[in-house]
């Protein structure tokens, strides 16, 4: 016989193949009386009061069985197309033909690369499909799906236009419409993940979408120093500095905020990834910053560092969400916190000294 419990410092007392204790943690087994009266001698209540032990330090929840290369790839591939139609649009309207062209291309190349990920983590390409019989705005799949379907022939549109020099009004049209839809496209994703019961990114949902926005900006900025000339370079040096300031504050925001769970953030393998990132984004936003304007090599090796960097962050926010599924203890101890908060909440009311 054996029982396990789950700690703040991970599954206590976990014995792995033993006997259940059938009935353990449902109460202290004292003798209650009725509601409103003594209750007679040897009354047993009847639904006693519940308490969570671990099933032998078994998973809440079943850890997804999701590709890294898939789902991660999928968040970045995304932020990078958004992200890179808002900035190809800025360029064309500010006279940078140079860089519009190159990030419309970039953003066509990364929605195909976005959708290609999605498609193969779904299994069979009829499911996506299947998302787009219906529209439901109370869900972020169907509401993502959708704007994939809007955003995606925009996005071909003006980049087919710029390469072949055709239709420049049209081209121009689906530019600034690609671009006003590159904010959605870039930040669902991250309602997307919020919206599941994976502790690190759903205790996250207040600045998970800062996070992905700002990594997705990173990333368009990373390309657009890259395949920009340096005379063209100026706005994507801003972008870089603001995506990576973003970026790197929200994260802190939401490790100081979701408590036990922000472990999964600063260890192990998303740890890792996520100090390589704010390394890596902090050394391109000022080497872009400070060298991009007169060095084109300095400016390529900042953007790429600013595109490694959101990779990482993708990754790591990924690995940090499997981690959490496994260990029943980033389910249970931030449950356990809401409901004693909750409790507290109408004593405090109680004592407080009434006006009047």
């Amino acid at each position: 016989m054996s029982e396990s419990d789950v700690t703040r410092d991970g599954i206590r007392g976990a014995r792995p193949d033993r006997d259940a204790l059938v009935g353990k943690g449902m109460g202290n087994g004292e003798r209650r009386g009725r509601k409103g009266g003594k209750g007679r001698k040897g009354d047993q209540s009847m639904v006693p009061r519940a308490e969570f032990t671990s099933y032998y330090g078994r998973p809440v929840l079943n850890p997804p069985t999701w590709s890294a290369r898939d789902v991660a790839g999928y968040l970045f591939l995304g932020g990078l197309a958004g992200a890179g139609s808002v900035l190809a649009a800025g360029a064309e309207l500010t006279g940078r033909p140079v860089m519009a062209r190159a990030l419309k291309v970039s953003s066509v190349a990364a929605l195909a690369g976005s959708t290609a990920a999605l498609i193969h983590d779904l299994g069979r390409p009829e499911r996506f499909v299947n998302m787009l019989r219906v529209f439901k705005p109370t869900s972020p799949m169907s509401v993502g799906s959708w704007l994939l379907m809007v955003y995606g022939p925009m996005a071909g549109a003006a980049a087919a236009s710029d390469v072949a020099r055709r239709l420049p009004r049209a081209g121009r049209a689906a530019t600034v419409g690609a671009g006003l839809l590159g904010p959605a496209v870039a930040s669902y994703t991250a309602v997307l993940a919020a919206n599941t019961a994976i502790p690190a990114w759903h205790d996250g949902y207040r600045e998970m979408p800062f996070v992905f926005i700002g990594s997705a900006a990173t990333a368009a900025s990373g390309m657009a120093l890259l395949v920009s000339p340096v005379a063209e370079n100026a706005p994507a040096r801003g972008v870089a500095v603001l995506g990576t300031a973003l970026e790197n504050a929200a994260v802190k925001a939401m490790e100081r905020r979701v408590g036990v769970v922000a472990e999964t953030y600063r260890e192990g393998r998303a740890g890792r990834l996520m100090r390589a990132a704010e390394a890596l984004s902090a050394a391109g936003a000022l080497g872009g910053a400070l060298l991009g304007r007169r060095s084109r090599t300095a400016a390529a090796l900042s953007g790429a560092a600013l595109l490694a960097a959101s990779v990482c962050t993708r990754f790591g926010v990924f690995h940090a969400g499997i981690r959490s599924a496994e260990d029943p203890k980033y389910t249970v101890l931030p449950q356990r916190e809401r409901l004693d908060a909750q409790r507290q909440r109408p004593d405090a009311q109680r004592d407080r000294p009434q006006d009047g």
